[in-house]
Formats: structure tokens, C-alpha cells, sequence
């Protein structure tokens, strides 16, 4: 098994399953807009390769991304150079002062930082709150119970490129493992990895408790715009409050 989105899915990730963060994309941008914040950092957490922080670059923010794979963070900075990329755990790392953070594409479950679980993501929602300044914007997804029915498999297939997945979540544990099987063609010859994800499955209700013990003024939403969540999916938009003390920071 090769490493957490390592070089074969990262260049198959970026290929073959971007459209997720440019059709998120404008509404994000518009979400932003409607709070006043139309200049300033953004901080990407889980920034995959790219696309969307260099939207927000296009856009005139200034763009701290952050992604636990070398390899994505590598695609990060050929397509967006004039944005600033680090390799690290959104659940770990220090958040510096700014004016939005995201983490799209079910960045909070994913379980590749040994300290997944909702301590740590407590932990993160109060260092955001933390970090943004007054009015600040907090827009994340999770994935929650029914994310899958079962075992499922599926795959994709691009130019060069094929994925299988076999998709199985523990209602008992509560995570979902998703066994994924790239096939890329390199040179003259095709090769195989593999990887395997688990993420932990959020209890709605307790994300949005936690929210608002750090202070936050939450509110869910069931997709970006036209992009909408499948089953088992759901974003939430997090604001700080303008002038009022934050609890738990």
C-alpha cells in the first residue's frame, strides 16, 4: 500500500475528480461575498491539488493551503504558484490569523492523522475560531451515518487512468473504509497501487454543538450551491460573531 494520496492518486484525484471543487467553487466565493469578506486569508485546509485555492487567488484573496499529501501539495504549487502551500494535518496544525478557512470534500472525517476522532476536531473547531477574526467564515463537510448502504463497489476510468473502490462503512465503529486501487500508465507500461482510507462518521447534531460551544453561528447546508451532497453528506457554515467574546478559546 502506498502512502495518503500518494503520487498515482493525487495525479488521478486532480485528472479525473476536480470538477467536486470548481463546481463548489462559486458558491463558496458568493458565501463569502454575502459576509463582507471580499479581501484577505483564506486558509484551505486539505487543499488537494489546488483548484480551489487558486480560484480564491483569481479572486484576490491571499491563500494559505494545507494538505497531508506531498504529492497533492506538489500539484498545489505548479497550479497555483502565487498561493503559499505546507504539508500538515488540518487536525494538528497552527492556524494563523484570517478571514475564512474551508476544509471541502469530507476533509474533517478523513482518518489519515492517527488523531481523528471528535476530540480532536473540537480541538481544530476552537484553534479556527481562534484564528479568524471578527465575522469570520468557517465552511466545512462531513460525512455522517448512510454515507454508504453496505459494500459498495465502483470505479472510474480517464485518459491513462482506471480506479476501482470497494466502499464498506461499520455502523459499529462508525467509520467507513474505502479500499482503493489505482492503474495509471507511466511510460510504455501500466502499474498498479493501492491505498486504503478510512474516515469517521460524524453525528450531525454533535458537530453542530461543538461549533457552538467555541462560540460559533452555525447553520447546515446539503450542498454548495448546485453542487449538492449525496446521502450521508452534509456542510456546515460557521461564522464568528462580530464583537463578541469566544467561548472555550
Amino acid at each position: 500500500m502506498s502512502a495518503f494520496y500518494g503520487r498515482d492518486l493525487a495525479y488521478i484525484h486532480d485528472a479525473g475528480f476536480g470538477a467536486f471543487a470548481r463546481k463548489a467553487a462559486p458558491w463558496l466565493l458568493a458565501e463569502m461575498r454575502r459576509c463582507g469578506i471580499r479581501r484577505g486569508q483564506v486558509i484551505d485546509l486539505g487543499c488537494g491539488s489546488g483548484i480551489w485555492a487558486a480560484r480564491l487567488v483569481s479572486a484576490g484573496y491571499d491563500v494559505l493551503g494545507v494538505d497531508i499529501s506531498e504529492d497533492m501539495v506538489a500539484i498545489s504549487r505548479r497550479r497555483a504558484p502565487r498561493a503559499r502551500f505546507v504539508r500538515g494535518s488540518a487536525l494538528g496544525m497552527a492556524i494563523p490569523t484570517c478571514d475564512a478557512v474551508t476544509a471541502i470534500s469530507e476533509v474533517v472525517s478523513y482518518a489519515a492523522d492517527r488523531r481523528a476522532g471528535k476530540l480532536a476536531l473540537a480541538r481544530m473547531f476552537a484553534r479556527v475560531i481562534r484564528a479568524l477574526r471578527p465575522g469570520g467564515l468557517f465552511v466545512f463537510d462531513v460525512a455522517t451515518h448512510g454515507r454508504v448502504s453496505g459494500t459498495v463497489l465502483g470505479s472510474r476510468s480517464g485518459s491513462g487512468w482506471m480506479t476501482v473502490v470497494r466502499a464498506k462503512e461499520d455502523v459499529r465503529t462508525q467509520i467507513l473504509t474505502r479500499e482503493i486501487v489505482t492503474v495509471r500508465r507511466v511510460g510504455g507500461a501500466w502499474r498498479q497501487r493501492g491505498e486504503v482510507h478510512r474516515l469517521r462518521l460524524y453525528d450531525p447534531k454533535w458537530v453542530g454543538r461543538a461549533l457552538r460551544d467555541v462560540g460559533f453561528r452555525v447553520r447546515t447546508v446539503r450542498g454548495y450551491g448546485r453542487l449538492r451532497f449525496g446521502s450521508g453528506w452534509l456542510g456546515f457554515v460557521a461564522r464568528k460573531p462580530l464583537g463578541r467574546a469566544v467561548r472555550g478559546a
